[in-house]
């Protein structure tokens, strides 16, 4: 019996718009991962044609498939779907991006995991939240052969808290996409009429989840403003959870209706204008997986004010400032100092676009593919599958 080339099957049942982080790194990875692959190693994406998406995935080629299926990670049926599909495409590695999944895929299974903050800040998430997350969890690691941790903070945490070997979680953090760099004046220039924003103005991007501190951002804003009668606008950008108000409740709390904006959901393309018109960046975290909205900020030439804690001095090395995010007098403190300091604010900028090249999606993609060439040596080589048996393709 012949070798049957390995089949790396990606699922990108996650490359939606429900799922904005996982998505853009799913979208990344997939891209960056064809032009690696060996002539004779296959990679299958699983994705939903059904799902809203502004994600691209790869376009199908010689050793490139899209496989649909309507089966969704929330869906109790995928813990058959799933594994049944992964037979009849005669998977060699299964690699999930997300702890919702087959939990006996029946192959080799890498798993991707990207923080515990329901668990490090469990009054920011109900009980019954944090309970499904955990058991969730639990599942998806008893399932799987190894993992990726999408920062070294990362890692540590899920070893402190999981049986896990250390040799069995590799971190291997993400990046910034190459859109993302300095703009020129036109771009800003166009994306301020597009948006109506003013000539200076610092921004924060991201969710309004609770772990973001936003609440205490807009307080420590009310002190800058206070101190600088003329500071800038502050621009609250990105996906909006309505779960959680408590934000906005706090502007108008502290009367700041006329200094803090909500701008929602901007289109991805428009994000390097948007961090690149900024004075400076502020992201003021309780705990991120590993933050690259400072990464893709430092990328466009941006100063970054960012927590000084979990994965984002990983991220942010010697380029940004940082103050304690549960300490309002500090942050208003950093915060006051670089909208003072033309001189400081330019320094930091340039520092950060030569940090911010130290992370590259292709390398991303080159140790991901490491641990799928590994996985596939253990995996015992199967029979050719059957055409008859073989799903709908794109």
């Amino acid at each position: 019996m012949s070798i049957i080339p390995p089949t790396y099957v990606l699922d990108a049942r996650t490359a939606t718009d429900h799922f904005p982080g996982i998505g853009r790194y799913v979208s990344h990875l997939a891209r960056h991962l064809v032009s690696l692959l060996h002539p004779d190693e296959q990679l299958l994406l699983l994705y939903n044609p059904q799902a809203e998406s502004s994600w691209t995935l790869p376009p199908v080629q010689d050793n490139v498939t899209l496989i649909a299926t309507a089966v969704s990670p929330f869906s109790l049926s995928q813990q058959w779907q799933i594994p049944r599909l992964l037979r009849q495409i005669n998977a060699t590695v299964y690699h999930s991006a997300y702890y919702l999944m087959p939990y006996r895929p029946g192959v080799p299974t890498l798993l991707t995991l990207y923080d515990l903050i329901p668990e490090q800040f469990p009054q920011l998430v109900s009980p019954q939240s944090r309970l499904l997350t955990r058991l969730a969890t639990q599942l998806a690691v008893r399932a799987s052969d190894h993992f990726l941790a999408i920062s070294e903070a990362t890692r540590q945490d899920f070893l402190a808290s999981y049986s896990l070997k250390p040799a069995n979680i590799t971190a291997v953090p993400l990046a910034a996409d190459a859109q993302f760099q300095p703009q020129s004046e036109t771009a800003v220039s166009s994306l301020h009429q597009k948006f109506n924003l003013p000539e200076q103005y610092v921004l924060y991007l991201g969710i309004n989840k609770p772990h973001k501190n936003l609440a205490r951002l807009v307080e420590v804003w009310e002190t800058v403003v206070q101190q600088l009668p003329d500071a800038p606008q502050l621009i609250i950008a990105g996906a909006w959870d309505a779960r959680y108000e408590a934000v906005k409740t706090a502007v108008a709390h502290h009367n700041l209706s006329a200094k803090v904006r909500f701008l929602g959901r901007v289109p991805d393309k428009d994000l390097p204008a948007l961090y690149s018109g900024a004075l400076l960046f502020v992201f003021p975290s309780l705990a991120e997986g590993f933050g690259l909205p400072v990464l893709e900020a430092m990328a466009c030439g941006t100063v970054v004010a960012c927590a000084q804690t979990s994965s984002l001095p990983e991220v942010g090395g010697e380029a940004v400032a940082y103050f304690d995010p549960t300490n309002s007098q500090e942050m208003a403190a950093v915060l006051i100092a670089l909208l003072q300091d033309e001189q400081k604010r330019e320094a930091l900028a340039k520092k950060g676009i030569v940090q911010a090249e130290k992370f590259s999606w292709r390398e991303t993609a080159v140790a991901t593919l490491t641990q799928y060439r590994r996985l596939a040596e253990k995996a015992m080589p199967g029979p050719a599958a059957q055409q008859s048996n073989k799903p709908s393709v794109k």
